[in-house]
């Protein structure tokens, strides 16, 4: 196969201005759930026919083998493969910039011309990043070395939070939100009472940083998940203020399963509107309508973004196919059949390599009774108290257990 495009080439020669789509993976668990995710990234690529597709990068660097090896498959079978980098615990013989040039060159050597530059997540278990020693301290450092190394080989993308990075964000006090201005009004969030916010002196810091790593290399930028499509409208104008006149591309969260929407809004703090939180409350014991108001909601989102000019579509897929064909269907009004074409009976074996199944302080059901969830380990396994049973001294018995 002959060396992908680069992706923002692909954005600028768009004549028309119609929104294209592109879609993300990330690997699974087991090589069976890499196996059926071969299949469904070639029958994906067949059906929505997409600009580029994302393989993701494990927190803590836990599935970089697997990540460049499922993004050279997708290049070598006709995908133009956009493989994220991160700069989190990597190290070959101890050295982590020899690790990142390395997976860089693999990937350029493979035929891959798109990296999309971050920093990443702690690992599994673990509630805090650090930089390894002598290695990159955040995205901009990774930025500022794929130039420096690679000059124009690769096109580079890099994160956007149009909420404020989560790190950024700040749970206000009781009495505070009435202090908010307009502009930390339209980006807060609420969980459990408590309402969340990027306050305005903090979103300029992210909003600067932003700017810094366009103007260190980066072609354009792929948004952190969002719910209300005036959060993406707004950050698009502030980054046109910043001077930051490169494509901004939306991403976009499918909503799949109430258990993965609350989890994941939480954990991110991304605002949800409350006609979106009683409307999934209302359906959370109900899975097949979830999915389906999943489609109804992404397709009056993704109409709302088409309208305000996103240049693509980017999905999230959760290595799912139901919601994306659901959504492209209604975009095309139906003509392009995609619903009876979705095959999710290996939905089970798409988990994520070193994904958290629950998170600590989390209530979770075992077959053991219900407990809270006190760790989760690199493995995955995690450390479950149990609130229902008291031993001598006021214990509480705790389990080890692993979703399988």
């Amino acid at each position: 196969m002959p060396p992908d495009p680069k992706i923002i080439d692909l954005i600028s020669d768009n004549a028309d201005g119609t929104s294209f789509t592109s879609l993300e993976f990330f690997p699974p668990r087991t090589e069976e759930g890499v196996k059926n995710l071969h299949g469904r990234m070639d029958r994906m690529l067949k059906n929505t026919k997409p600009l580029f597709t994302d393989v993701t990068w494990g927190a803590g660097g836990s599935t970089a083998e697997l990540s460049l090896r499922l993004a050279l498959y997708a290049h070598d079978n006709g995908h133009v493969a956009n493989m994220h980098l991160t700069c989190t615990n990597m190290t070959k013989n101890g050295d982590p910039v020899a690790a990142v040039r390395g997976a860089l060159q693999e990937a350029h050597d493979g035929g891959i011309r798109n990296i999309v530059a971050l920093r990443g997540d702690p690992a599994a278990g673990e509630t805090e990043w650090e930089a390894a020693e002598g290695g990159f301290t955040c995205a901009l450092d990774l930025v500022r070395f794929i130039r420096k190394e690679f000059g124009d080989s690769f096109g580079v993308s890099v994160a956007g939070y149009p909420e404020g990075h989560p790190n950024a964000i700040t749970e206000l006090k009781p009495g505070e939100e009435a202090d908010m201005s307009e502009a930390e009004k339209g980006r807060c969030s609420t969980f459990d009472g408590v309402t969340c916010v990027c306050k305005d002196e903090d979103y300029k810091k992210e909003m600067d940083y932003l700017k810094e790593k366009v103007d260190a290399g980066a072609d354009f930028i792929i948004t952190q998940m969002f719910f209300d499509a005036a959060v993406y409208k707004t950050f698009v104008a502030d980054c046109r203020k910043w001077g930051i006149a490169c494509p901004v591309v939306p991403g976009l969260m499918c909503i799949n399963a109430y258990p993965g929407f609350t989890k994941m809004t939480k954990f991110c703090k991304t605002r949800v509107t409350k006609d979106l939180r009683d409307k999934m409350e209302s359906l959370k014991d109900d899975v097949a309508a979830i999915k389906a108001f999943g489609v109804q909601f992404g397709t009056e989102l993704c109409r709302d973004l088409t309208e305000a000019g996103a240049p693509v579509l980017h999905f999230y897929t959760l290595n799912l196919e139901k919601v994306v064909y659901g959504i492209l269907d209604n975009l095309n009004d139906g003509t392009g059949d995609l619903n009876g074409k979705v095959n999710e009976s290996d939905a089970a074996m798409q988990q994520a390599v070193g994904s958290a199944w629950a998170r600590e302080g989390d209530t979770v059901k075992t077959p053991f009774g219900k407990g809270t969830m006190k760790e989760v380990r690199r493995s995955g396994c995690g450390v479950i108290e149990f609130d229902d049973w008291v031993m001598a001294e006021g214990q509480r018995p705790k389990a080890y257990l692993r979703q399988e």
